[in-house]
Order: structure tokens, then sequence, then C-alpha cells
């Protein structure tokens, strides 16, 4: 007799849904420099994208008021706080010229959440989203989360990192129902023109797609590029475009997790039934701050905009120095993305002797090992061959990392 073994529905620890979600490159990398550092290593992370100034004092006295408040003890509307999706509506026309109705507001925990809820609202199985890379890491695995297939489109330091119309034709299929935009980019800094989305937009409406336009960047644009909102440079996508952002990167507050999706009125009433069985209400103590935070004025992050600027200049100067390394300038939010491809394929010592280094992700355990100093590569991004350096550090920090690495490539 043969026997048959059947496996038991305990074997299978791990869905396949999950099993198949990496975790997110960034903070992995941000949390092996911090556990370096604490074992006492000068480690300089240059990982994690969120600003190195504290959150305004006006926001957090009054995130204070509300904890003192009972009625932030209690649950809220799941979709945020009605004062609060009031107030981002009149950011969403004060900022980008975008008028919506607090309906089409959907507060979530972080920009996270609303790029995944806005993805398990307009997918279904198999509906393909065109992804532009380099990309933030997040954005593939929330759509294979939410059943979708993500269809890479490449552009490289040649193009601006920039994809053009031609190259998202070429990917479009049957199946194609998203376009990703990102406009601030993370993870290379571009920004695309008023002129280039009026295009990418004409190109979306023609093919009756979706678009999903992450603009959590928006404020830390610089050089005066004449650029903006897709949904006010092309308003004939209002019904059919999600909008994602957050007070993450404009008020320096990563760690209070308030970001939010704007879209239309079923989308987003979908999109709150979700978030009604995932996670409830936010926060209010957070809502509390973001509320101060959208009511209030921009001096804040026109402060730290003038610091990012100026280590935009170091970083870039610094890495060009290198030889091997190409760094295009970028035009928005906080990071540099370099070309490293002249640095591989070459040996370099080691306590051991020597090793080849050939990818990316070799030469920034490398680094890591040799100068102490935390970058992520760019398999994280869909483009191997290139470095994400987060200039959203101290300026003495910057320049000693920077330093590091021209020592060690010299």
């Amino acid at each position: 007799m043969t026997s048959t073994s059947t496996s038991s529905p305990r074997d299978r620890r791990v869905s396949r849904r999950l099993g198949a979600i990496a975790e997110s490159a960034t903070l992995k990398v941000d949390a092996k420099a911090k556990a370096l550092k604490a074992e006492g290593r000068p480690v300089i992370g240059f990982g994690a994208g969120e600003p190195d100034f504290p959150t305004p004092g006006y926001i957090v006295e009054a995130a204070v008021e509300a904890c003192r408040d009972p009625k932030n003890h209690r649950y809220t509307p799941a979709g945020g706080l009605p004062e609060l999706k009031k107030a981002i509506a009149a950011k969403t026309l004060r900022d980008s010229g975008y008028a919506v109705e607090p309906s089409q507001v959907l507060v979530t925990n972080g920009g996270k959440q609303a790029i995944y809820a806005a993805f398990a609202a307009m997918l279904d199985p198999g509906d393909e989203v065109i992804v532009p890379a380099p990309y933030w890491t997040t954005y593939p695995e929330a759509i294979a989360l939410a059943g979708g297939v993500p269809v890479d489109v490449l552009a490289d330091e040649t193009q601006d990192y920039k994809v053009t119309v031609e190259q998202l034709e070429a990917a479009r299929t049957p199946r194609t129902k998203v376009l990703l935009f990102v406009s601030p980019s993370n993870p290379t800094g571009s920004v695309y023109t008023a002129e280039e989305i009026r295009a990418i937009g004409q190109w979306v409406e023609d093919h009756d797609l979706w678009v999903l336009t992450d603009e959590i960047y928006e404020h830390l644009v610089y050089d005066g590029v004449d650029t903006g909102s897709m949904p006010t440079l092309c308003p004939f996508l209002a019904d059919h475009c999600v909008v994602v952002n957050g007070v993450a990167k404009t008020y320096a507050m990563t760690g209070w997790r308030v970001g939010w999706m704007i879209g239309p009125a079923d989308l987003v009433k979908a999109a709150t039934n979700l978030q009604s069985h995932a996670t409830s209400n936010v926060s209010n103590v957070a809502q509390r701050a973001a509320l101060a935070a959208v009511e209030g004025d921009l001096t804040a992050v026109d402060e730290m905009k003038t610091a990012f600027d100026r280590r935009r200049t170091t970083i870039v100067e610094m890495l060009n120095e290198i030889d091997g390394v190409v760094c295009p300038t970028p035009h928005g939010a906080f990071y540099a993305y370099p070309s490293v491809k002249g640095l591989l394929g070459r040996d370099y010592p080691t306590d051991d002797g020597s090793v080849r280094i050939e990818t990316s992700a070799e030469l920034s355990e490398y680094i890591l090992d040799r100068a102490e100093v935390a970058v992520v590569p760019g398999e994280a991004f869909g483009s191997p061959g290139y470095l994400r350096l987060s200039y959203a550090l101290g300026d003495d920090d910057l320049v000693e990392g920077i330093g590091r690495l021209q020592k060690l490539f010299a």
C-alpha cells in the first residue's frame, strides 16, 4: 500500500496573502540603524523619511488639551471627526485649489492606511495598477494585498525618474484600472511639471482609468517648479481620482499617524465601511492635533523647507564628488536618489581580504558595515543600482555621513 500524506490546516501557519508581503525596507533599515546606535556604534541613518524637527508647539498643545477633554475618551465616527473632515476640505481648497465636500474625506491612521483603503475600494482581483518606478516600497504591497496586480514602469536618471505617456501606454492592458501617480516623488524627489501632469491626466481620461495621486510632499517643492495637483490641473478627472495626503511630512508629525483620502463620495463611503471594521476611528487626540495643524498656517513647513533646501544642495554636491556616483538634483521631498552603478562590479577591502560587490543591496550592507552609514538600496524601490538617502537629518550628521562615503570610496 502507498500512504498519502495530507497536511493539516494548522500546517499552513501563515496565509499566502500575508506570507507574500515583505517587510517595509525603509523601516527595516531605520530599525537596524537605531539598534546599532543603541549598541554604541556611531551610525548615521539616511534611511527613514521623516523630518528631524519636532512637531510645532501649538499642535502639541492642542493634543494636550484634547487629552483633558472627556469627549475625546470615547468612540467618534469611523470616518473622522466631522470638524477635521471639514478642515481638510478647506485646506485642500486653500493649498491645491481643489474644492471637495467633507463627505469626500476619510481620515485614516496615516497615509499608508489611506493608500490601502483606496486600493481596496477600487480594485477587484486581477485588476492592474500601473506603478511608475522607482516607487515607494509600500505601493506594490498595498496593491497586492487589495487583490490587484502592480505593473512597473521604470524611469531612470536620464528621464529625471519621470515616466512618459508613451511608457504608460505601452504598459496598459485590458486589465488596467488605475494609474498610481506620485509628485513630488518618494524615493527620487522628482517633480512633474504642470504640463506633464496635464498630459498624463488626459491619457488617464482618454482610456477611462482611475488615478490615485499621493500628495504627501505637496509643500516640499524647490526651484520654483511649475507644478500642481492632478484633479486641479485636470478637473475632468474628479469623479475617478483619489487624493492621498496627511500631516506627517508637512508638520513633522510622522508618529501621530493621521492621513486621509479624498475621492468620490461613494468610493470614500466604501473605504469608510472597511475602516469601521478594521480600526474604527483614528485616535481622537491625534485627530485634534491634526485639526490644529491643517487649520494653522504653513510657517512651520516653510522653516523646514529652508533647511531641507540647504541640505539638498549639500548632499547632491557631495555625492557627485564620489567617482562612480551620479546624483540628479531632486526638486521635491527630502530624498536624494543617486545611481551607484559605477561602484558595482568592483572588489572592496574587508577584514578578511576583499569582497566583490555586484548589487546595490550588497553595497548598502557594505556601507553600513564599513562606514557605519545606513542607506536604502534601490532594490527596495524597484530599481537596482541606486541608493536612497533622506536628507531630513541634521546638517552636521549629513556632512559627516556623506564624508564617510567619500572616504570609503576614495
